[in-house]
């Protein structure tokens, strides 16, 4: 199994045009965050975790030129606003694009990629195979995935394990269910948003702690705000066990 991240940054925080901060002056690769996702590779499959607007540009960069389908952790719209792009998969892969949710983000996807769903379509508009899913373990493209259920704010977020691999974003709260499903992991990823409090996300201390209670062998973090800091820092405060994951990095299980 092979993960790519291909986004590790956030909406949250964002500086405005013209920053002269040291993270927007920064010359480290590390530093220059899309919105977050990540792309696992099993057996010749490709999956994608969530679609957020850089999602288009996340592809060309990694040059993926296959995609057997999409999860989405839930529907806020750094997310899942470049869904619509999946219609160039459809148009090499000749096929529709499964896609896998709670049934409150797919309802969400109807409603803002409505015009992928009406009886006349456009020519041209993606094509969405949209499939519901709750905290049982799914297959898809062979694949066995297990829904990891946690709470931002008051929202539901699924994130998923796939083998030894995990990866939860958006979230303030993991339940004591979640935390048996993540028994065993050996590579984790958890959103860390920044070293202030947020009403939301995990800082960066509370990702610390909540890292150590699953004892993964390697932990990442992920969903960095423009708020953390600068990589290089930051990453000397951490374990040798837990890294800031950033943007091209690539993990092999």
């Amino acid at each position: 199994m092979k993960i790519t991240f291909l986004g590790t940054g956030t909406s949250q925080g964002v500086p405005v045009i013209g920053c002269t901060c040291e993270v927007c002056q920064s010359l480290d690769y590390r530093d220059k965050r899309l919105r977050v996702s990540v792309l696992i590779e099993v057996d010749g499959k490709n999956l994608v975790i969530d679609t957020g607007p850089d999602f288009r540009q996340q592809m060309l960069r990694e040059r993926v030129s296959k995609l057997d389908a999409v999860l989405l952790t839930h529907s806020h719209k750094d997310h899942i606003a470049g869904l619509d792009d999946v219609r160039a998969f459809n148009f090499l892969q000749k096929g529709g694009m499964p896609v896998y949710g709670a049934s409150p983000t797919l309802e969400q996807v109807k409603r803002e990629f409505y015009y992928a769903f009406q009886n006349e379509k456009y020519p041209g508009t993606p094509v969405l195979d949209l499939h519901e899913i709750d905290e049982k373990e799914f297959i898809v493209a062979g694949i066995n995935v297990q829904p990891l259920p946690v709470t931002h704010l008051r929202m539901p977020v699924i994130g998923f394990r796939v083998g030894d691999f995990s990866y939860i974003t958006d979230a303030n709260f993991i339940p004591e269910e979640t935390l048996t499903k993540l028994k065993g992991t050996k590579v984790l990823v958890l959103n860390a948003l920044q070293k202030e409090p947020h009403v939301s996300h995990f800082t960066l201390a509370q990702a610390i702690e909540q890292a150590q209670r699953i004892g993964a062998e390697k932990t990442f973090f992920t969903h960095i705000s423009h708020k953390m800091g600068l990589h290089k820092s930051v990453s000397k405060e951490l374990h040798v066990s837990i890294d800031l994951a950033h943007d091209g990095l690539t993990v092999t299980l």
